[in-house]
């Protein structure tokens, strides 16, 4: 692990905490989670859950993996935000977003 990684975890753990003002452990928390999932989605498909912006709990099998993504699936063409985690969808087969603080356990 670098001291860049450390640092990302932190800005994201604190920037959870300006936007919800919860416990700041439990904003580390999920900055870890999201940091681990993302890392295990470069390698591998994750099976993950994220809470809808309606309320219910999603069940989603992601990537990151480029022999999986690309070329023939193309990027995402979005613009960069921080607040948001993009993913490629297998069971879709396109690409996705979720609110990183939405991130279930």
């Amino acid at each position: 692990m670098k001291t860049t990684d450390l640092k990302q975890i932190m800005i994201m753990a604190w920037r959870f905490w300006h936007t919800t003002r919860r416990a700041f452990g439990d904003c580390l928390r999920l900055a870890w989670q999201n940091f681990k999932i993302v890392r295990r989605m470069q390698t591998d498909v994750v099976k993950f859950y994220f809470q809808k912006v309606d309320g219910s709990i999603r069940e989603a099998w992601g990537t990151l993996r480029e022999d999986i993504v690309s070329p023939v699936n193309g990027n995402p063409h979005h613009k960069k935000n921080d607040t948001v985690q993009v993913y490629f969808d297998t069971e879709r087969q396109e690409w996705r977003c979720f609110k990183r603080l939405n991130l279930v356990g």
